[in-house]
């Protein structure tokens, strides 16, 4: 699968490391992705593959990276992590929610960023942390 592909309008996904299956639900409650030593106030999806891909690769644990399809249950709101500090609107369709999201497929032969991409990536968010300044509320 190309990470151009279009999806259709209202196609939510959610990168992650979990063994989850479709009919599963993705519930606050749990630890972070992003912090192992943080509980998780909300879910978080996106309507773009490609902030997906950054969920599945960034997310904590030694899973396989896989991204998921999903269907809120309830009311979301764009995420402010990204929407307030660093885009204006919501140009990465990035929301978050206290609600269940239902899993509804798995979203399959997808491409990851290259190895040093993400490497910067990490260096990125490790300054971030180093100066007091989490990714993720």
């Amino acid at each position: 699968m190309s990470n151009s592909v279009i999806f259709s309008p209202g196609t939510f996904f959610h990168g992650t490391k979990a063994d989850l299956s479709v009919g599963d639900l993705l519930v606050p409650g749990y630890l972070s992705n992003y912090d192992e030593n943080r509980v998780a106030n909300y879910v978080y999806f996106t309507g773009t593959l490609d902030a997906a891909i950054w969920g599945a690769e960034l997310a904590s644990g030694d899973g396989k990276q896989r991204i998921f399809v999903v269907e809120p249950t309830g009311e979301f709101e764009d995420d402010p992590n990204v929407t307030d500090k660093k885009f204006p609107g919501n140009p990465t369709k990035s929301y978050r929610t206290t609600q269940p999201l239902k899993i509804v497929a798995e979203a399959m032969g997808w491409k990851g960023h290259s190895p040093e991409v993400l490497q910067g990536m990490r260096d990125h968010l490790k300054q971030l942390d180093e100066m007091g300044i989490k990714a993720v509320e």
